[in-house]
C-alpha cells in the first residue's frame, strides 16, 4: 500500500496478493458470454427457466454425460411432464423409466423432492438457494445451478469442469473452498445463470481434461497455464471382474431376480439371475460393463429352466416399465427383449 493511503486492497481468492479475480473480471466475463451466447450447445434445458425442468436436467446430469441423459431426459419429461405428475407415481415406475442412467441414489431423492415440492411447497420450487438446499438430494452445486438459471440469484456454481478451468486460470489446484470463492469472484452478476452455464459450457467443450484446445478458447489470454496442470493424484486404477448370468425363458416369460430392499447397491432392482462360475453352460452373449472403478467381463448363459434360483417369471411385455439395473437393461436389449 502507498505511504499515506487509507483502506485495504482486496486479496485474492487463492493468495494474499491484491485479486487477479477482480482485474480480469470485467473482460473475461465479456468474452466468455459472448462466445456462450454464439457457440453454446442447443441442449433441451436450455429451452425454458420452468424449474422442474432445469432442476430434473441437474440431477440427471449429476456424474453423467450430457449424450447418455438426452434421450433419458425427453423420454422421463413425456412420463412425468410436471412435478405434481412425478409427486403422485409409484416409485418403481420412476426407477422404471430411470433405468440405464445409473446412481439410482438420485431417482429416489428425485421422487422424495416431488413429493415434498407438490405437498408443502404447492407444487412451487423455492427461490432461492439456500431454501433449495433443504430438499432431498439437492446440494450446494444444484441448489446453485437452479437458483441462477430460473430465478437469476447471482451465486456461483462449481462442478468439475468449472473447478478445472479455475486451476488452469489461476496456474494451480484450488481447495473447495479457494475455488467456491474464485468462481463467485468471477461471476457476472447480470447474468448469473448464463454465466454459470458458460462456465461449465467452457470445460465440457473446449478446456477439457487431457487435451484443452487453447486455440479456440475466448478467454485464453487470462490462463494461467495455456494447457493442463500436473495431476493431484494418480486416478485409481480398474478392477477387472468376470460375472455370469442365467437367462430363463419360457412362453412369453422371462425368470428375473429382484435386489433385496435392504441391498446398499441398487435395492429394489431387478436382474437376470447370477450364477457361480461353476454353473456354466454354452455362453450365449458376451459383454462389457464398466461401474466406476471396476469393469466386468458378462458372460450370459441361456438356461432350460430356473432351477433353485430364487425369482419370479416376468411377462416381456412388463419389461419396458419394469425397474431393472443399468446391466439387465443393457443386456436384454442385446438380445432384443427390449
Amino acid at each position: 500500500m502507498t505511504p499515506g493511503k487509507t483502506g485495504t486492497q482486496p486479496k485474492d481468492a487463492i493468495g494474499d496478493q491484491p485479486s487477479r479475480a477482480e482485474t480480469i473480471k470485467p473482460e473475461f466475463s465479456s468474452r466468455l458470454l459472448a462466445w456462450y451466447d454464439a457457440h453454446s450447445r442447443d441442449l433441451p434445458w436450455r429451452k425454458s427457466r420452468d424449474p422442474y425442468r432445469v432442476w430434473l436436467s441437474e440431477i440427471m446430469l449429476q456424474q453423467t454425460r450430457v449424450a447418455a441423459v438426452l434421450e433419458h431426459y425427453r423420454v422421463f419429461l413425456q412420463k412425468f411432464p410436471t412435478v405434481e405428475k412425478l409427486a403422485a407415481a409409484r416409485q418403481a415406475t420412476v426407477l422404471a423409466r430411470w433405468s440405464g442412467l445409473g446412481y439410482y441414489r438420485r431417482a429416489r431423492m428425485l421422487h422424495a423432492t416431488a413429493k415434498k415440492v407438490t405437498r408443502e411447497h404447492g407444487g412451487r420450487f423455492p427461490a432461492t438457494s439456500q431454501a433449495l438446499r433443504q430438499l432431498p438430494g439437492i446440494g450446494r452445486y444444484t441448489a446453485a445451478a437452479i437458483a441462477s438459471i430460473v430465478f437469476a440469484e447471482p451465486v456461483a456454481v462449481v462442478d468439475g469442469n468449472v473447478e478445472r478451468v479455475l486451476a488452469r486460470i489461476f496456474g494451480r489446484h484450488l481447495n473447495e473452498r479457494a475455488t467456491w470463492r474464485a468462481a463467485e469472484d468471477l461471476l457476472d452478476r447480470q447474468r448469473p445463470g448464463d454465466a454459470n452455464q458458460a462456465m461449465m459450457e467452457l470445460g465440457a467443450t473446449l478446456c477439457l481434461p487431457r487435451e484443452p484446445k487453447c486455440l479456440l478458447c475466448p478467454v485464453s489470454e487470462f490462463c494461467a497455464t495455456r494447457g493442463d496442470l500436473p495431476p493431484v493424484s494418480k486416478a485409481p486404477p480398474q478392477t477387472k471382474r468376470v460375472i455370469y448370468f442365467g437367462l430363463a425363458r419360457r412362453n412369453g416369460e422371462i425368470f428375473l431376480r429382484q435386489r433385496s430392499p435392504t441391498e446398499s447397491l441398487m435395492p429394489g432392482m431387478w436382474e437376470l439371475p447370477p450364477l457361480a462360475s461353476d454353473q456354466q453352460g454354452k455362453t450365449l452373449l458376451s459383454l462389457r460393463h464398466s461401474i466406476t472403478v471396476t469393469d466386468y467381463a458378462v458372460h450370459l448363459t441361456e438356461l432350460a429352466s430356473p432351477g433353485e434360483h430364487a425369482g419370479s417369471w416376468i411377462a416381456n411385455t412388463r419389461l419396458p416399465a419394469l425397474p431393472l439395473t443399468g446391466l439387465a437393461r443393457k443386456i436384454l436389449r442385446k438380445i432384443e427383449m427390449l
